[in-house]
């Protein structure tokens, strides 16, 4: 049974990865009057991971299965969810913030096959973009069908692209700052409407902490060609000392814009702008993940199982209010 508060079903919520984006989880879900956090799962030593709720071990945790409603999965998108959430998906309702935008299709598609046939329901790349941002880009081509959309990140951290660098063999740390190009944004404000490439939005600088004895040629080589990720942008790759990177680059901002340019039937132009500004990208992400952790416990209610993305969720289900406190706050 669910622990009530005020008359509410408690969500049971489970934590699977305990780093910044599953402590931002951790901090949500403290917030949220509907949420518990049952337990988090981590491939460190559990004995040394200090949490409000009980820590376990990554390899057990289809132990777990029954008794966690929705498990939110927290780890990087480039190695890890892959594997991860088609796992998690067969013993859990889930949510993932999978951010590697060209792959996103495909990662469905496995995720689908395995939650329909699990009965499990989830979210796939739930945070603010891929998320939010892709519920405005969604919304201005529906109202002014006749334009283009122009999404700008930055200026701030990527932690998707942050994790990436990582990956890299003889990286210790490291973090990726994407850099919207001023003159870019502004011709998108203004409705011009320009054509830009993806190297004439942005640019990524990266600051990098190598292992002692590292090949930081080899190093600089596989960040600027990395697909998807770096290849298609002008990459700074700057190497710093551990002193360095701890005292300038642990705040982890970010936010960015979604514009839509279009023009309507009687022929008069519009533009629509949508912004985020954020402290801290980990928590505004688990914010959103934490959220839709909400609309995946109402969807496994409603036995619709398989994977959705925020494309396919209703807005109500996001929130703990009742449909009538919503016409009466917000329409």
């Amino acid at each position: 049974m669910h622990k009530l508060s005020q008359g509410k079903i408690m969500i049971k919520v489970g934590i699977a990865g305990y780093g910044n984006l599953g402590k931002g989880v951790e901090a949500a879900v403290k917030a949220a009057a509907d949420m518990e956090l049952a337990a988090v799962f981590t491939r460190r030593e559990p004995s040394q991971i200090k949490s409000s709720a009980p820590v376990y071990s990554f390899d057990d945790i289809s132990k777990y299965a029954g008794k966690i409603d929705v498990m939110v999965l927290c780890g990087g998108s480039a190695t890890d969810l892959p594997a991860q959430t088609p796992e998690i998906a067969k013993y859990f309702n889930f949510v993932d913030s999978f951010d590697n935008h060209a792959d996103i299709p495909k990662h469905f598609e496995t995720v689908d096959k395995i939650a329909r046939s699990s009965k499990t329901a989830g979210v796939i790349s739930a945070g603010w973009d891929p998320g939010l941002f892709s519920l405005q880009r969604l919304y201005g081509q529906a109202v002014l069908p006749q334009g283009s959309t122009e999404t700008f990140w930055g200026e701030g951290v990527s932690q998707g692209h942050s994790d990436a660098i990582r990956r890299v063999e003889g990286v210790k740390h490291a973090v990726q700052y994407t850099v919207p190009l001023p003159e870019a944004v502004e011709a998108v404000r203004l409705g011009k409407r320009p054509e830009l490439t993806a190297r004439q939005k942005h640019k990524r600088i990266c600051f990098v902490v190598a292992h002692d004895g590292a090949d930081k040629e080899k190093i600089l080589r596989e960040i600027v060609t990395m697909p998807n990720y770096f290849a298609p942008y002008d990459t700074t790759v700057n190497f710093i000392t551990e002193k360095e990177y701890f005292a300038n680059h642990s705040a982890m901002p970010h936010g960015g814009f979604v514009f839509r340019a279009g023009t309507t039937g009687g022929g008069f132009g519009h533009v629509i702008e949508y912004s985020l500004k954020s402290e801290s990208n980990p928590e505004f992400t688990a914010s959103a993940m934490t959220a839709y952790a909400r609309a995946v416990y109402r969807l496994s209610k409603d036995k619709n199982y398989g994977a959705k993305t925020v494309l396919d969720i209703p807005p109500a289900y996001l929130s703990s209010k009742s449909a009538a406190e919503l016409y009466k706050e917000l329409l």
